[in-house]
């Protein structure tokens, strides 16, 4: 059985979970008998591609497009190996395409079956949090639609794909993503110490709409247990924009009691080792990664109770309506406050941790493949 990627992610992606997802499904399925695996990927500008086994990956490395000041450039080199990819899939006549993104047109030999993985349903859900025009929820219905079967990677996903692009049930699946320990890990943090002095509540990722960060800086705000006996980092994102510095001022939070900061996996893994909860105020997850990294850090889950969080997080996390500001100040409030507790939240998050294999997503990835071949 001859599978193939087609370009789309690795022409754009440079590092991040969608490229992650398919290297680490790639390198595993290329020692299974009987599987001829290949990436292609002509002009690609992913930095995972250079770490894989040699021969999987067809194609070479391509310049940054992000490092061109102008957008023609950086056009004309993804449509360029999209192109040649396209020529690509079709002189090696794979028996599966596994579409790594959302395109309006399938690349490749039509005579090939053809698989399609969602994450989540986000643009559709939230639209206004993008730009107008983006064209993503049209080209993710229409791959969705002609694909033999689609992965999603929590029923939540499934079910949101379902309702909204009116897929038939039985032309999907559920497959977990795997989990890796980030690089550093507990041990490595408590030898390099603290980073920050005080007790802290972390958030980690981008803050922008559904990621209900605001509605985070009004809980943290509301209570004075919190404000006063605990600083809020927050990891990545960049910087604080005008909007939430505002909120800060409006909130009265003094200066310095919010932070922002940003780093490796290594500095990550250190504010997990020490924080003392995770806070995940998110109002919507195709997964959620965040939740499983605090937990392999020991460091308790506080999270919200929609969408793909509960799936994922199970017992390991207290949970609360993010929507609801008292709802996450109590369960915030309920944790720090409790030694015991939080005890109890990391024990449950370790056991959670078993859960979640990347040996495990790629045999039942290859389970989808061997059913359509």
């Amino acid at each position: 059985m001859k599978i193939a990627y087609d370009p789309q992610i690795f022409c754009g992606q440079v590092y991040g979970g969608v490229s992650r997802y398919f290297c680490e499904l790639a390198s595993r399925l290329a020692g299974e008998p009987g599987v001829d695996v290949s990436i292609m990927a002509p002009l690609y500008v992913n930095a995972y591609l250079r770490h894989l086994p040699p021969g999987l990956v067809k194609g070479f490395r391509g310049p940054r497009t992000d490092r061109f000041k102008s957008v023609y450039a950086r056009l004309f080199f993804r449509a360029a190996g999209m192109a040649i990819g396209d020529l690509m899939l079709r002189a090696n006549s794979p028996d599966i395409v596994h579409e790594t993104y959302f395109f309006a047109y399938a690349l490749g030999p039509r005579r090939a079956r053809r698989v399609l993985t969602v994450y989540d349903m986000i643009h559709e859900r939230f639209p206004d949090d993008y730009p107008l025009g983006d064209k993503t929820a049209r080209h993710k219905a229409a791959a969705a639609k002609r694909a033999d079967h689609v992965i999603c990677i929590s029923e939540s996903t499934r079910r949101d794909l379902i309702e909204i692009v009116g897929l038939a049930p039985e032309k999907t699946s559920v497959i977990h993503l795997g989990f890796d320990l980030m690089k550093g890990g507990p041990a490595a943090a408590a030898e390099q110490g603290r980073l920050v002095s005080e007790p802290y509540l972390l958030y980690v990722g981008n803050r922008r709409g559904y990621k209900n960060f605001l509605g985070l800086l009004k809980t943290y705000a509301s209570s004075r247990q919190l404000r006063t006996g605990f600083k809020l980092i927050c990891f990545g994102g960049g910087p604080f924009t005008e909007e939430e510095v505002g909120v800060m001022a409006a909130h009265g939070l003094s200066e310095g009691r919010v932070q922002q900061m940003g780093g490796d996996d290594d500095l990550l893994a250190r504010l997990y080792e020490h924080a003392s909860a995770f806070v995940y105020p998110s109002l919507y997850e195709g997964f959620g990664i965040p939740p499983l990294e605090a937990m392999a850090h020991d460091c308790p889950v506080v999270c919200g109770n929609t969408s793909s969080i509960p799936e994922v997080v199970g017992d390991g996390g207290e949970y609360f309506d993010p929507a609801d500001v008292d709802s996450m100040r109590e369960a915030i409030e309920r944790v720090v406050g409790s030694d015991a507790h939080r005890r109890t939240l990391v024990e449950k998050g370790r056991a959670r941790l078993g859960h979640f294999s990347w040996d495990r997503c790629a045999a039942e990835t290859l389970d989808v493949y061997r059913r359509l071949a």
